[in-house]
């Protein structure tokens, strides 16, 4: 005996329609001509709004001390080759730091 399906299995509405991701992805596949943009290239980390300029340096300057700190003390379980590569770490973080603070806009804290 076949069964016939209910009419509320057949309702649909504009409401669960656009709520609907499966409704979202089918309209996008067929009306969107365009790709939607490379995930891969997309920005993860985004500063707060309203962050200054000199903000961001700040910020940046501590994200590579910490970083620079990290590197040391990671060297100092290490030897030879392994131990000079964590070390040059630490001085290009330091070199990034260096600029970082020696920017026209940060002149101002110094």
């Amino acid at each position: 005996m076949k069964q016939t399906p209910s009419n509320k299995d057949l309702t649909l509405d504009n409401e669960s329609l656009s709520s609907s991701d499966a409704a979202r992805r089918a309209l996008d596949f067929y009306l969107n001509p365009t790709p939607p943009a490379d995930s891969a290239h997309a920005c993860w980390l985004v500063p707060r709004e309203g962050l200054s300029e000199a903000q961001a340096t700040e910020h940046a300057t501590q994200l590579l001390r910490c970083a620079a700190a990290t590197a040391h003390e990671s060297a100092n379980g290490l030897q030879g080759m392994h131990r000079d590569l964590a070390l040059t770490v630490v001085h290009m973080i330091n070199m990034a730091r260096t600029v970082l603070e020696h920017l026209p806009s940060t002149q101002q804290r110094y």
